[in-house]
């Protein structure tokens, strides 16, 4: 059985890099072994060290899955040793995204199942068509939701993440965009025009100020109220050490008094 083919596209915006990451599965929704896990791994380990790095899409191959779950004909043969080498490995893929310096966009059509929706949670944007299919049906194969699965209460809530891993069905995007879990929901055939527009928005931004507040909000997530608003100022004033608000805000004064 042939493993998922995982590729790097990167395109340039002037000096600007964005970067396209595609896991191509062909008749088997693209889902994800250990081999695939260690390569998806590595390239986000090699992109995090890309200072020109603008933005990351995480894209399924073709328009049947975006990611359709870990590779169950691997899991089937694992003991109690190999499966956590296994989880872990998975753990790390949604780790690297999550490390990431900049915003990462999960570009979703047809399924996202179990690994492929832990992978699209630990994704800053999760941009749907709404023939999108999602679920973490776990439970359903003898084995819980776990790792990144914890980051869905934060998403969706408590009540909304239990009845997602406890009953292990299938939802539509229209119900996760509901819910929270997709930033947007778009027809198949404009999705690649929804993420067009994110990117060019992520292009218009700051280039520092975007990685501080990617930074800023992976603190947020552990630290508690008064430490989180202490460390957006510390945030605030270590944008200052740079030219970028100087500059983009003398241009946005100018801008106004010129008007």
């Amino acid at each position: 059985m042939s493993a998922a083919v995982v590729r790097l596209a990167e395109t340039w915006r002037g000096e600007d890099l964005i970067a396209e990451i595609s896991v191509a599965r062909p008749g088997k929704l693209n889902v994800i072994g250990r081999a695939a896990m260690a390569e998806l791994r590595a390239l986000c380990e090699h992109l995090a060290q890309r200072p020109e790095l603008r933005c990351v899409i995480l894209r399924g191959g073709g328009d049947k899955a975006f990611i359709g779950g870990a590779d169950i004909a691997e899991m089937a043969g694992l003991d109690p040793a190999s499966a956590r080498q296994f989880i872990t490995a998975l753990h790390l893929v949604c780790a690297g995204l999550r490390a990431l310096p900049v915003p990462v966009i999960a570009r979703i059509e047809g399924y996202a199942l179990g690994a492929g929706l832990e992978i699209a949670s630990a994704c800053d944007l999760r941009i749907a068509a709404t023939s999108a299919r999602l679920g973490m049906p776990e439970v359903k194969v003898g084995i819980p939701s776990v790792i990144e699965a914890a980051l869905l209460a934060r998403l969706v809530g408590d009540g909304r993440a239990r009845e997602m891993v406890l009953l292990g069905e299938i939802f539509t995007a229209e119900d996760a965009a509901r819910w929270g879990l997709l930033s947007r929901v778009v027809a198949p055939e404009e999705l690649d025009a929804a993420i067009e527009q994110a990117v060019t928005s992520v292009l218009s931004s700051g280039r520092e100020a975007l990685r501080l507040q990617k930074a800023l909000f992976r603190r947020w997530e552990t630290l508690p109220l008064d430490a989180a608003i202490a460390a957006g100022i510390d945030a605030f004033a270590q944008a200052f050490e740079g030219p970028e608000p100087r500059a983009r805000l003398g241009a946005f004064v100018a801008r106004k008094n010129g008007a």
